[in-house]
């Protein structure tokens, strides 16, 4: 899950991506209406933390621009206003959820979680590949039956190959949907995620490294050039 904080508050803002990164959601910052419209341009976000009260275009307008662009992304809404007029009036622009600060981190991951369940239903699930049984919401993982108790981070991996259905996932994507726009797909933490994940899931070895292009399950099928070393 890729999470985009819109929060002009530095500390808050730091203290939240990292509180979500501990919960194995790749997090990115920005700290101006401005700025939030031109990563939600540029990246690809499954959730978005937004302040009503923010520079440049306010957090309003960056509600209306996300509904009207059509991508039905969730947006839970921060104000430091607790009147029900301002919550109804954050609802008529598009919130699907609402918290006032202070909050509570844990509550916070608690709805991300629910909204991405909700917007999971709208999507068609991936039951099963290759006898792979991830649960997203029960974070479980099950191999022919078999129970496996990936890393969060190893998760979060498992989630991005498991969503490409096969498909080859690039060495530079993995990292942005894994981990954030501030991830270096050129480190070793890829390699030794997606390694340690791979013995994890155990013998035959179902996640196949494409040479210079990325990874994939392992289907079965004759995608080419795919090895499983």
């Amino acid at each position: 899950m890729r999470v985009l904080i819109v929060e002009d508050e530095p500390y808050l803002a730091e203290a939240v991506r990292d509180g979500l990164r501990l919960e194995a959601m790749a997090a990115d910052i920005a700290g101006d209406g401005g700025s939030a419209l031109e990563r939600l341009t540029t990246n690809s976000y499954d959730l978005v933390v937004l302040d009503r009260d923010i520079p440049g275009p306010s957090g309003d307008e960056v509600a209306r621009r996300i509904v009207a662009s059509g991508s039905g992304i969730p947006i839970l809404m921060l104000t430091a206003a607790d009147r029900i007029d301002d919550k109804a009036s954050g609802f008529e622009l598009g919130a699907d959820d609402y918290l006032t600060k202070p909050f509570d981190l844990r509550e916070l991951v608690m709805r991300l979680r629910a909204l991405n369940r909700r917007r999971a239903h709208l999507r068609p699930p991936v039951s099963e590949i290759a006898g792979l049984r991830p649960d997203p919401f029960r974070r479980e993982v099950f191999r022919d039956g078999r129970y496996v108790a990936p890393t969060r981070k190893q998760f979060a991996v498992l989630e991005v190959l498991v969503a490409a259905e096969g498909g080859v996932v690039s060495a530079e994507e993995l990292p942005e949907r894994a981990w954030d726009e501030n991830a270096d797909p050129f480190t070793n933490a890829v390699r030794i995620t997606v390694s340690a994940l791979r013995k994890r899931l155990g013998e035959p070895w179902l996640i196949a490294t494409v040479p210079g292009v990325g990874y994939r399950i392992d289907t079965g099928s004759t995608l080419p050039g795919g090895t499983r070393e």
